[in-house]
């Protein structure tokens, strides 16, 4: 591993790559500490601890959001808006289908339609989010309709900023600008979240109880180390269905190729589904009434038993209705059979689609059961523990860490190889 390291560094093109990425990673962690003018981040940040949904949204924010900092929203708007249009895509809004099997120039047209849905949700979810937590917390210096949007356009440019430094990060640097942004706001959370665990484990121990205090720190590291390990084998772990081609010779196992699929197709775009739907009645109801918003939000808590099982069954669910999605087996049986290959012992055609179907849910009810368990985890563990679910075990940021960082690693590999061989070539 080191050696691959090694390697990036040595090869020209990748090296300046790497730096550019890393100098528009040092302007985003600037203006994360850039606070909005006219804004008193104070008395939100004291309420984030105690908020599941505050505390989801400041780590994959990478702390801009209990500043609430120019970068505040992050990617977030652009994130649901190319979900929406996604979906939309998938035979629900023909003109978007049409633009989705239209080749390069389609796809050009669908990420500038997603962009302007982008600006719209950003300045919509900025301006319900400074009004419900003016009226909550009283963080704004004035509470006029013109001060709501002020603040709500500089969030909105904010966010419009961060993911012009993705796309520089994508064209220029070593690629997945947006993802890359998502990982540096997390992982810039890390160090200091270790940190404030050794106190709250060891230093804030007494004399007697700082032996006790520093295996339940190493523990936690363990604990931390093996749920990554997990969530590695969970991104790896696919399911290879044997297919043959007409041409080739059943007595030769060489010309036997596998048709791989994931155990976890959906990533963790279910768990952001389903903290949505938790979100989105609190912020209606903060608009219509201050009582019944403390008292669903109150029920919704991700800390409280109920909240926690409604959050749970969403993320499962929408596991499967994702990956359905994303895994369409009519259209893997079809591109099978214009290629002429099949799966030994399954008739092409509609007993291909039902063996396809079959096996994809098998495999999902693994990748969906260790995706509840992870997105639970941060808040299942400080029910039994002295931890605050803010610094607490597993969780989203994890998927989003490993995912982005092996899929980097792998593209830098094969830009690496790309290079090499070129050179061999010269």
């Amino acid at each position: 591993m080191l050696h691959t390291f090694a390697s990036f560094f040595k090869t020209k093109e990748i090296r300046n790559k790497i730096l550019f990425t890393l100098a528009m990673l040092l302007v985003y962690r600037i203006g994360s500490a850039i606070p909005v003018p006219g804004v008193d981040a104070s008395q939100l940040a004291s309420q984030i601890a105690d908020n599941s949904i505050l505390s989801m949204m400041n780590l994959l924010g990478g702390g801009a959001f209990e500043r609430l900092s120019v970068f505040a929203l992050g990617v977030g708007p652009y994130i649901t808006a190319s979900i929406i249009i996604q979906l939309l895509s998938m035979d629900v809004i023909p003109a978007l289908t049409e633009l989705s099997k239209s080749g390069q120039s389609g796809r050009t047209k669908i990420d500038k339609i997603t962009r302007y849905l982008g600006v719209i949700l950003a300045f919509v979810q900025a301006f319900s989010m400074v009004y419900a937590f003016d009226r909550q917390y009283a963080i704004l210096e004035s509470n006029s309709l013109s001060t709501y949007l002020y603040v709500a356009t500089i969030l909105c440019a904010g966010t419009q900023f961060l993911i012009w430094i993705g796309d520089r990060i994508s064209m220029k640097g070593i690629g997945n600008g947006i993802s890359i942004i998502i990982f540096a706001g997390i992982v810039s959370n890390i160090p200091a979240q270790f940190v404030q665990v050794f106190n709250i484990q060891v230093s804030g121990s007494s004399q007697g109880a700082v032996f006790g205090g520093v295996l339940q720190f190493a523990l936690y590291c363990l604990l931390y180390l093996a749920i990554i390990v997990g969530v590695v084998i969970m991104q790896l772990a696919v399911r290879k269905i044997p297919i043959q081609y007409t041409s080739s010779s059943n007595t030769r196992g060489n010309d036997i190729t596998y048709l791989p699929f994931k155990i976890n197709s959906a990533s963790v775009i279910p768990v952001i589904f389903a903290g949505s739907i938790i979100t989105a009645p609190q912020i209606i109801l903060s608009f219509i009434n201050a009582d019944a918003y403390n008292k669903v939000s109150n029920f919704l808590s991700l800390q409280k038993p109920v909240g926690l099982a409604i959050y749970g069954v969403l993320t499962f669910l929408f596991t499967f209705f994702y990956t359905d999605l994303q895994v369409d087996a009519e259209k893997v049986a079809e591109n099978l059979g214009k290629s002429g290959a099949y799966i030994p012992g399954i008739r092409p055609g509609n007993e291909t689609i039902t063996y396809l179907r079959k096996v994809i849910h098998r495999i999902t009810v693994l990748g969906a059961t260790a995706l509840t368990i992870i997105a639970v985890l941060p808040y299942i563990i400080p029910m039994f523990t002295s931890l605050p679910s803010s610094i607490s075990i597993g969780g989203t940021g994890i998927i989003i860490v490993v995912g982005v960082a092996m899929e980097t690693i792998s593209q830098l590999k094969g830009q690496l190889t790309q290079k090499q061989y070129h050179g061999f070539l010269k």
